[in-house]
């Protein structure tokens, strides 16, 4: 009877138990932890990436703007294919923006001429609103690609 005793009694064991379990639990924490924090650094790489390629293509309105004849009498057939920049020969080309990795290219498109908006200050009949729809491309590092469309008009005759 008092071998029974014994070994209900030998309790020495269970602190290793107690302390391998704790030292898995921590690990296990730790090892969550480092693939939540890479996680969200590969997120805040791609939007970074993200942010830069979408101001490139942003720049193409600067573009657009300092190119006058994207937008004045050669353009001014109604619909597809307009005027490509930076290229109309080859759409494909890509103007690189200095000092980066990022470049841009788009298209031009005349709509059409209508009545000039209220409140323009440009109230003779003769006058017309041209409007044109502008698209640039961004392209960035790890083959980012971002398009915005803007629409715009240019008063004429």
């Amino acid at each position: 009877m008092k071998k029974i005793i014994q070994i209900v009694d030998n309790e020495r064991g269970v602190v290793l138990i107690v302390a391998i379990l704790i030292l898995v639990i921590l690990t296990l924490l730790g090892v969550t932890g480092i693939k939540t924090s890479s996680t969200e650094q590969a997120v805040a790489v791609n939007e970074e990436i993200y942010k830069m390629t979408f101001y490139a293509a942003e720049a193409g309105r600067t573009y657009v703007m300092a190119n006058t004849d994207l937008y004045h009498t050669l353009n001014v057939t109604v619909g597809p294919p307009g005027l490509n920049f930076p290229d109309d020969a080859n759409p494909a080309n890509k103007d690189p923006i200095p000092n980066s990795d990022m470049s841009i290219n788009g298209n031009v498109e005349y709509t059409g001429a209508f009545a000039l908006p209220r409140g323009s200050g440009y109230e003779h009949p003769k006058f017309r609103s041209h409007r044109y729809k502008m698209t640039s491309n961004g392209y960035g590092p790890r083959n980012a690609q971002v398009t915005v469309e803007a629409a715009f008009y240019r008063v004429g005759f």
